[in-house]
């Protein structure tokens, strides 16, 4: 039997186990939202598209499944473009779905009309216009087959007004389940013999390592071999940062203790890099040893040309490896040892400084104290997200969302909803900058009408406080980088959330635990901060403390 093509539309994205779509629907998706009303999918409203899709991507990150958003043609696509490029660099599966005018007779000339399929071109792994009903099953099909493919990112298909509103007779695919293929041997033993036969083998635990089986893999071939390791900002998690042998994070680009343990290195076992994330270290012609665990082979340039490439599953890979290696006698982790008892020192000495505002420090390790070890912490992005990247320890897997590829403003709070959408027993923090803040703001009332039970902390400097940082690290004077805010108390109450305004660093440490004490309600806590230490310890004393432990 014939049926209308948008509830063919919505009975595929449904035979795809989708939940959720979250979106700002316009005129031309009036069909599809009429199919979506009819459906078991629960449709999410938000204020901006960019929160739709930030949300659609943080589904993507914690599922493994894509999330989908849903906007209407022209500025409602052009609002998506900034949430593509996060699910795409970020490897998120995220399917978006636009609407278009009629393709087949339309009286509206060029209006609001832009080619939205060319736009995202450079944004996804796939875009397509639909122009027959009878193409939703494949196309439906394909785009999800290809967001969740390692690597995953972001799909479009744009569905316009006429083809939602017509009869198709075309049936569904069934959902193939999607298998991982195994590494080689022959790279497995490679592997295995460049290990024994290495003196300081180091561990790098990259963004592409961020999943369930891997990160249960990576503990069971740490804990067995004893080898030291150390992560990119995205994979925090993956393992214990509290793990004895983790030597932190590579937060910044050089210098840092951590980059000493790399230098000295002469075998790195670098698992699930990811080129999107800025290079912990740089490779030299002669240098140490590079094993490169992930999904795909590396891309090669003049910095990243790995020894040995062992591509397949990486949780497969990483257990294969194991099976054939025991600890060496030769290892030597003495100096390693030495980094950690350095960054562990480093890192805890503003952790109850009692200045205010607070420094980021101190922050960081209050918010820390007060979180269970399932917590969620959502990230915006600023110069905080070094502090956190550095000084904050998850304990497990996603619990610290932190993008470290795109790198946007604004994706905070809604990656946060998200976040306790999907996980509404466990406790979620988000942590913005003013300036990333006020970017999607207006989602306070998405979270207020979800019913969500959710901290907001805005660290709230009257600046855009990453650039001054930068700007006072080059010499330069500061300059264009300063505004005012608003009245952020009375600002989430006009959205029936609860505000907190923060004078001194014990009234943060009480209003934060009372607010995670909650059941109820969004709380939003406005705390000054203090970032007047940043050039002095990130830029100058690292760069001392750190070089003093070379012979």
């Amino acid at each position: 039997m014939s049926k209308k093509a948008s509830d063919l539309f919505v009975e595929a994205l449904e035979n795809e186990g989708v939940e959720y779509i979250f979106g700002v629907p316009g005129e031309e998706n009036l069909d599809l939202l009429e199919s979506l009303r009819k459906s078991s999918i629960k449709l999410i409203i938000t204020r901006h598209e960019q929160g739709a899709g930030f949300m659609a991507a943080t589904y993507g990150r914690f599922t493994g499944k894509p999330g989908v958003c849903l906007s209407t043609l022209g500025p409602g696509a052009t609002n998506l473009v900034t949430p593509a490029a996060y699910a795409q660099l970020g490897a998120m599966p995220m399917l978006m779905i636009t609407g278009q005018k009629p393709i087949k007779t339309s009286k509206q000339g060029r209006f609001q009309i832009i080619d939205v399929v060319d736009m995202f071109q450079s944004l996804t792994k796939f875009t397509k216009q639909i122009i027959s009903g009878n193409n939703i099953p494949s196309l439906v099909r394909e785009s999800f087959r290809l967001a969740i493919e390692e690597r995953p990112g972001a799909v479009h298909l744009e569905l316009p007004e006429d083809i939602a509103a017509e009869d198709t007779d075309a049936h569904l695919f069934d959902v193939d389940t999607h298998w991982r293929s195994v590494p080689d041997q022959r790279s497995i033993e490679k592997a295995v013999n460049m290990l024994s036969e290495a003196k300081m083998p180091l561990i790098l635990v990259g963004a592409g390592a961020n999943r369930n089986r891997t990160s249960e893999a990576l503990r069971k071939f740490i804990d067995e071999t004893k080898i030291p390791f150390f992560n990119t900002q995205m994979g925090k998690g993956v393992v214990d940062d509290a793990h004895e042998l983790c030597l932190g994070t590579a937060a910044l680009s050089s210098d840092d203790y951590i980059h000493y343990a790399i230098d000295k290195a002469d075998l790195i076992i670098n698992v699930g890099h990811d080129v999107i994330e800025k290079p912990p270290f740089f490779m030299e012609h002669g240098g140490k040893k590079v094993i490169h665990v992930n999904f795909f082979s590396a891309e090669i340039d003049e910095v990243y040309f790995p020894d040995l490439n062992v591509v397949g599953d990486i949780a497969s890979s990483i257990l294969a490896i194991n099976e054939s290696i025991s600890p060496q006698s030769h290892w030597d982790f003495s100096f390693y040892h030495r980094v950690k008892e350095e960054v562990e020192t480093h890192i805890t000495k503003y952790f109850d400084d009692t200045r205010f505002p607070l420094l980021p420090q101190r922050l960081v390790n209050e918010v820390r104290k007060a979180m269970p070890s399932d917590g969620i912490v959502a990230l915006d992005n600023g110069i905080y997200k070094i502090w956190f990247a550095r000084n904050y320890k998850a304990h497990q897997i996603n619990t610290l969302l932190l993008d470290n590829a795109l790198a946007t403003m604004g994706a905070g709070l809604p990656s946060g909803m998200a976040a306790k959408l999907i996980n509404p027993d466990k406790k979620v923090v988000v942590v913005c900058g003013d300036g990333g803040f006020m970017m999607n703001s207006q989602e306070l009332e998405t979270a207020v009408r979800m019913n969500l039970n959710m901290v907001v902390i805005i660290l709230n400097d009257n600046a855009y406080g990453m650039i001054k940082w930068k700007q006072e690290g080059m010499g330069f004077d500061n300059f264009g980088l300063d505004y005012n805010n608003p009245d952020f108390i009375k600002y989430a109450e006009s959205y029936g959330a609860n505000g907190y305004r923060i004078d001194s660093c014990q009234d943060f440490t009480e209003t934060l635990e009372k607010c995670l004490a909650s059941t109820k309600g969004v709380h939003l806590i406005d705390c000054p901060v203090d970032y007047s230490l940043n050039h002095e310890i990130l830029n100058v004393r690292i760069k001392e403390k750190a070089k003093e432990l070379m012979p």
